[in-house]
């Protein structure tokens, strides 16, 4: 979707409404400076056509001249400098709170947005674009204001020399105009290629960095290189002609104009000779004015390209804040919450792309207190079903009940309350050990962080650590092995005490030795609460009272772990394999031990 400039004008403007007391007051300071910048022309053209020329030169006057000019100018320095401090204060509020407002909408988006959106597309919008959005609102309109105000005090202090003169002046500003709206055209065009292009590169650079590993194991450096050295060559080319329009369409444009309006003045001076004699202080000032007009229209040009560039980040910016597809935000009952924890699926259908049903008319029903499992190939729908318990995703057809209330009369506090989710990928922060649990939860006391850690039996690997609970873990806890990640976000979950209990292949990053030791804390944990386990290894779910087998996202069996052995039909041949390779694992290590040992006898 493109926004319109005038739409981001307008979006651009209400960020300014609540500033509008400190913009009247850098508005004035720059009305004050501007006047006083433009009486010195005036004061000098006095001095040379009363006192100069006529070689009249009075002490008294002269010195009240060379006085009000110089306090004129202190003024003007003073007063400017306070102007520009308001007006970049002004700017820089302005663009924190656009700041916040993204980073806001950012975490109110569904996880569908963030599926079709390469991440580093979507960071560079928050950094890159906000950035030039900054630099618009304290490099470009500040001086366009500015400026604007000293071209409109120009004009007048011409009308007030020579009203005729001053006419034939402002023929010119149809051509300024008109190079403004010729720049701003094509320079939209270049500036939005530039733009994608750095997004591509930040798109492409994320991906390397988050998949290093990968690329040196497969030794894929060549070929990301040439990726990358295409995209960054067509960046290259999309900034270069962006150069070689700055570099006609702004200064030599503008200087031209200047020439020819300096030709018009001293043609004007020239042809009026033959009737009147010229004031030549009425010259200098007009010349003088000039030069003052074509130094604030040349940096309005300059600015031109900052501001395009600025126009087309704000244009993606807040295309990013336009995104309609938010996370569902229900309000849910007053006081309502999860009392038992039974969940209920009826006929439900859900598609991620709205063509190829990832789940086909589900039911079933886990009771309060009861331990479910999900079991199934990779893409049969596990995770989808936790994703709508979860809300993460809304389903196309059928009801998701809890409690015999559907899942859109909880708010989603009262579900993030009372269902704790357990994902295979443990996310840590970079932050303590101890706000990991926590998530800065100031409720939890150190007692409780400590029992959910020995719950979990995390609490004697976090006392090894120098800092213990108040180390600071790196970004993901990439220090830390994956079954202590895990660990640490089952105590995560633990302290929150929730009603409901999701783990998503919980341990699938944990050894066999740590995972059979916290099968046991698991199944503590799912006393007196609902459970709904998706596994990997089956073995780990042979105690659940209820298995349910999904293909292609249908239920094709159910029963308990005996009873589906029994049936002999996918989830025994399920278990048969990952038995047998179970096996043949063991077999391998033990023939390895065995030759091991022969060769050191």
């Amino acid at each position: 979707m493109k926004i319109e400039h005038s739409s981001v004008h307008k979006r651009l403007f209400r960020y300014t409404i609540p500033h509008k007391k400190s913009f009247f007051l850098a508005l004035t300071l720059l009305l004050i400076a501007t006047a006083a910048d433009l009486l010195g022309p005036i004061l000098i053209k006095i001095f040379i056509d009363d006192y100069l020329t006529p070689k009249y030169l009075p002490l008294q006057p002269l010195v009240w001249l060379a006085s009000s000019y110089l306090l004129l100018q202190l003024l003007k320095i003073v007063v400017q400098y306070f102007q520009l401090l308001q007006f970049q204060k002004i700017a820089l509020q302005i663009i924190q709170q656009i700041r916040i407002d993204v980073f806001s909408h950012v975490h109110r988006l569904a996880l569908r947005f963030f599926d079709n959106t390469p991440t580093g597309s979507l960071v560079s919008r928050i950094t890159n674009d906000t950035e030039a959005m900054k630099e618009m609102f304290v490099e470009v309109i500040a001086v366009f204001i500015q400026n604007g105000v000293f071209l409109v005090g120009i004009f007048i202090a011409m009308f007030m020399l020579d009203m005729k003169l001053a006419f034939y002046c402002l023929v010119l500003l149809p051509f300024i105009w008109g190079l403004m709206k010729l720049y701003q055209h094509y320079s939209a065009i270049y500036y939005g290629q530039l733009r994608e292009k750095l997004s591509q590169l930040n798109a492409k650079l994320h991906e390397s960095l988050q998949g290093m590993s990968i690329i040196q194991l497969f030794r894929q450096e060549k070929r990301l290189r040439s990726e990358f050295e295409e995209i960054n060559d067509e960046h290259y080319k999309a900034g270069m002609r962006n150069i070689k329009l700055d570099g006609l369409l702004l200064r030599p444009a503008v200087e031209i104009l200047y020439i020819l309006a300096v030709i018009l003045v001293l043609s004007y001076f020239g042809i009026s000779v033959a009737d009147s004699p010229v004031k030549i202080g009425v010259l200098y000032a007009f010349i003088n004015y000039l030069d003052r007009f074509f130094e604030p229209v040349n940096e309005m040009m300059q600015r031109l390209s900052m501001y395009q560039q600025a126009m087309v980040s704000a244009s993606r910016v807040f295309d990013l804040m336009d995104e309609k597809e938010k996370n569902p935000v229900m309000t849910g009952e007053q006081k309502q919450g999860v009392q038992k924890g039974t969940v209920e699926f009826r006929n439900v259908t859900f598609s991620y792309d709205g063509v190829r049903d990832v789940l086909s008319d589900i039911s079933f029903t886990v009771n309060e207190g009861e331990t479910v499992a999900l079991v199934g190939h990779t893409g049969s729908g596990k995770s989808s079903i936790i994703n709508l318990l979860m809300r993460f995703y809304e389903q196309q057809k059928g009801e998701i009940l809890i409690d015999n209330k559907p899942l859109s009369s909880f708010s989603n506090k009262q579900l993030r309350d009372e269902v704790g989710l357990v994902l295979q990928d443990a996310f840590l922060f970079a932050d303590t050990v101890k706000r990991n649990i926590t998530l800065h939860e100031d409720h939890f006391s150190d007692e409780q962080v400590k029992a959910a850690a020995e719950f979990v039996q995390a609490h004697a690997f976090i006392e090894a650590l120098p800092n213990k609970y108040n180390e600071v873990l790196v970004e993901r806890g990439s220090t830390l092995s994956s079954g202590q990640r895990q660990l640490l976000a089952f105590a995560r979950t633990v302290i929150r005490n929730p009603k409901i209990l999701i783990l998503d292949e919980a341990t699938a990053h944990i050894d066999t030795e740590t995972e059979e030791a916290i099968q046991e804390v698991l199944r503590d944990m799912g006393k007196g609460r609902t459970t709904i386990a998706i596994a990997h290894r089956l073995s780990t779910i042979q105690h659940a009272d209820c298995i349910l087998v999904l293909h292609k996202g249908k239920i094709v069996e159910k029963g308990t772990h005996t009873e589906l052995l029994n049936k002999g039909g996918l989830y025994y041949n399920m278990y048969q394999l990952q038995h047998s390779e179970k096996e043949e694992n063991f077999s391998k290590e033990t023939g390895v031990k065995e030759i091991y040992t022969e060769l050191i006898e």
